[in-house]
C-alpha cells in the first residue's frame, strides 16, 4: 500500500509543470491569439529552468493546441483558444518576408584540412540551391563542441550538420537536441547507442575493396595497421572489411600481421619512423604489402618503411583510406580509397532540409560507396 501511496503522490515531470506555468501566464497576461509568447530563454529566467525544459513545455502546448510555433519567430497562442475574438488563422499571420525568409543551417567541425575545406565547400553549393544560409564554426574540443551547438540553437539556427571526428559516443548535448527533435545530422560516423540522422562512407567495403585489390596483385602476405578501435566505428568495420576478403579468398590472418594499437604519436612528425611501426615491420620480414587504416598512417608506415631501408612498392606495398591531398604529394604516390567529399557535402544538406521539412521522421543511415584510387605504392607481382 505504501508503494501505491507513494507513486499517487510522484509529482509530474519538471517540463509538465512549466507547460501548466506558461499557461497561467498566458492567462495571467490576457494574451490575445496570436500575441507572442515570452520566449525559452525569457521562460527558463522566470521559472528557474534550463532553455531545454522550456523548450519540451512549449512543445506540449503546442501538440494540445494552445499555442503554435514559428521557425525564427517565436511562439505565438493560438487562435483555438477560448477567449478568441480573431477568426485569421496561424498561417495568415505569417507576412510574406518570412514564408520567403531564407533558412540558415550549420556544420560544425572538429578542425580545418584539405578533407572537411571539400566538404564545406560542396555543402555550401547545395545550401545555396536550397535557398540557405550556411554557417560553419569550428569547435577545439568535446566542450566546445556543446559550446556551439548551444549558441547555435538559441541564435535559432534551423538546422545542424556535425562531424564529430574521433569521438567515441554521442555527447550529452546531441541527445538533449534529438530528444527535442532538433534537425541534427551526423557525418562520417556512428553512434551506436541512439538512432540519428547519419551520411557516412562504406567504410567496411572500402577496406574489403582495397584488400580485394592487393589479393588480385598477387599479395598474400597482408598486413593490417590501426589506431586503437576505441568505439570509433569507422576504424571497426574498415577492420572488419580487410578480415571478411582475407577469409573469402582463403587465405591465413596471422595476428602478428595485425597492429591494433597504434599510438597517435606519429601525427606530430609524419616523415619520421614511427618506433612502432619500425618493432612491427621488422617482427613482419614475410609482409609483401599492408593495409592502413588511413593515409595518415600510410604515410608515416611509407617513412618508416625507408628508414629500414624498405623500399616502396619493391619491398612493400602500402595502401591507406581517404585520399586526402597529402596522399598524392608523398615520396612514393600513394594508392588510397577515395572519400568523396563531394557526395559527403550534398547528402547531408540534402538529408538535413528533409529533417527540417519532418522532425519525428524515423532516422535514416546513408553511406556513401568509396572508390580505389591507383598510384605507385602497390606492387603488380603477377605481372612480374
Amino acid at each position: 500500500m505504501k508503494s501505491q501511496a507513494h507513486k499517487s503522490e510522484r509529482k509530474p515531470l519538471l517540463y509538465v509543470q512549466t507547460a501548466e506555468k506558461v499557461k497561467e501566464e498566458i492567462r495571467r497576461r490576457k494574451l490575445q491569439p496570436h500575441d507572442p509568447v515570452p520566449s525559452e530563454g525569457e521562460l527558463a529566467k522566470l521559472y528557474s529552468v534550463s532553455r531545454m525544459t522550456t523548450k519540451l513545455a512549449l512543445e506540449i502546448l503546442a501538440k494540445e493546441g494552445t499555442v503554435y510555433r514559428l521557425a525564427r519567430r517565436g511562439t505565438f497562442v493560438s487562435g483555438n483558444q477560448p477567449h478568441a475574438d480573431m477568426d485569421e488563422p496561424p498561417a495568415v499571420a505569417i507576412s510574406a518576408a518570412t514564408r520567403t525568409a531564407k533558412k540558415r543551417i550549420a556544420m560544425v567541425f572538429p578542425n580545418m584540412d584539405d578533407y572537411t575545406a571539400s566538404i564545406i565547400a560542396s555543402a555550401e553549393v547545395e545550401a545555396r540551391k536550397a535557398n540557405c544560409h550556411l554557417i560553419i564554426r569550428i569547435s577545439m574540443d568535446k566542450e566546445d563542441e556543446s559550446e556551439c551547438l548551444q549558441e547555435l540553437y538559441d541564435d535559432g539556427i534551423d538546422g545542424i550538420i556535425l562531424y564529430p571526428r574521433g569521438r567515441k559516443t554521442c555527447s550529452e548535448k546531441v541527445l538533449g537536441m534529438i530528444l527535442l527533435h532538433y534537425p541534427l545530422v551526423i557525418i562520417d560516423r556512428i553512434f551506436r547507442e541512439v538512432r540519428i540522422d547519419c551520411v557516412y562512407h562504406d567504410h567496411y567495403q572500402g577496406t574489403y575493396s582495397l584488400t580485394e585489390y592487393l589479393i588480385d596483385k598477387g599479395h598474400k602476405e597482408i598486413g593490417y595497421i590501426s589506431m586503437a578501435f576505441d568505439g570509433v566505428t569507422s576504424r571497426e568495420d574498415r577492420y572488419k572489411g580487410y578480415v571478411q576478403a582475407m577469409l573469402d579468398r582463403n587465405l591465413s590472418i596471422n595476428s602478428p600481421n595485425i597492429l591494433l594499437h597504434c599510438t597517435e604519436e606519429y601525427m606530430d612528425n609524419l616523415n619520421a619512423a614511427n618506433p612502432q611501426l619500425e618493432v612491427y615491420l621488422r617482427s613482419n620480414p614475410s609482409l609483401t604489402a599492408v593495409v592502413c587504416t588511413d593515409d595518415y598512417l600510410a604515410t608515416s608506415c611509407q617513412y618508416t618503411a625507408f628508414s629500414l631501408n624498405k623500399t616502396v612498392p619493391e619491398q612493400l606495398s602500402i595502401v591507406g583510406f581517404s585520399d586526402i591531398q597529402l596522399a598524392s604529394l608523398l615520396p612514393v604516390p600513394l594508392t588510397t580509397a577515395r572519400q568523396s567529399t563531394e557526395q559527403l557535402g550534398q547528402a547531408s544538406v540534402k538529408r538535413l532540409l528533409k529533417r527540417m521539412e519532418n522532425s519525428r521522421e524515423g532516422a535514416i543511415t546513408i553511406k556513401l560507396n568509396t572508390s580505389i584510387v591507383e598510384r605507385g605504392s602497390v606492387r603488380d607481382l603477377k605481372a612480374e
